[in-house]
């Protein structure tokens, strides 16, 4: 196993507004980079049991926003941990974590009213504990920023069962969170504070241009030797050329 230089945790998490094109980022990394690609589970919150509590959130959030967000954190750490166990690359991309849930999603949730005072309370009490118990910190996170606009288009053109009733005006608010937290960097936890963040114009189309994705690649391998002292053999995978 290749280790970098001096790093302290492999640990790297893409975050980006609905649609903004991370699981197709991920899956583009492999093409480049020594990294284990860990998806979001969103099969676990499709079929449980035959239930899909992803479908019951986004038809009804109110009813049950406190339920999916509490499992969704569950299923990230349970996902994270199985692929660590058997992780042999010296580096993790993880799409998403659980500071979105937390700095986007819940904290959305509560700010529309589909959370209550109470139910909040109990998901930072029940979050802050996860986190310092179970949960690898990352050592950055790569934020695609995104035009909410392009996110919509992007999710009406996949046409994902869940996402139909997803409106332009709730990428807009949770893009103003996602700018909040990686950006603004405003009332954070003290879990998130020094945690570095690469931002990355992720406005045009690289799924089949090979130019804007090495550009990407060439900006995450350049963080990466700056920020942590990784060396290029330690990122790219043999034969790349940026």
């Amino acid at each position: 196993m290749i280790q970098a230089d001096s790093t302290p945790s492999s640990l790297f998490v893409v975050e980006g507004n609905i649609g903004a094109g991370k699981s197709t980022f991920l899956k583009m990394l492999e093409k480049y980079m020594h990294a284990q690609i860990i998806l979001e589970p969103t099969d676990q919150w499709q079929n449980i049991d035959g239930e899909n509590i992803l479908d019951l959130f986004y038809k009804d959030p109110k009813r049950w926003a406190y339920t999916f967000q509490l499992y969704a954190f569950i299923t990230r750490i349970q996902t994270q941990k199985a692929y660590t166990d058997v992780n042999h690359e010296p580096i993790q991309v993880l799409e998403r974590s659980v500071y979105s849930d937390r700095f986007c999603f819940a904290k959305n949730c509560y700010e529309m009213g589909s959370l209550s005072l109470l139910e909040w309370k109990m998901y930072r009490k029940c979050f802050n504990w996860l986190v310092d118990v179970y949960v690898q910190k990352p050592a950055a996170f790569i934020y695609l920023k995104t035009d909410p606009e392009i996110c919509y288009s992007r999710i009406m053109r996949r046409k994902r069962s869940e996402e139909s009733t997803i409106s332009l005006e709730y990428l807009k608010l949770l893009d103003r969170r996602h700018e909040e937290w990686l950006v603004e960097k405003k009332d954070l936890e003290a879990c998130v504070e020094d945690i570095p963040v690469l931002i990355l114009d992720n406005n045009y189309e690289f799924e089949d241009d090979i130019a804007i994705q090495k550009e990407h690649v060439k900006s995450i391998v350049t963080f990466m030797k700056k920020t942590f002292n990784y060396s290029d053999h330690a990122i790219l995978l043999d034969g790349v050329v940026l």
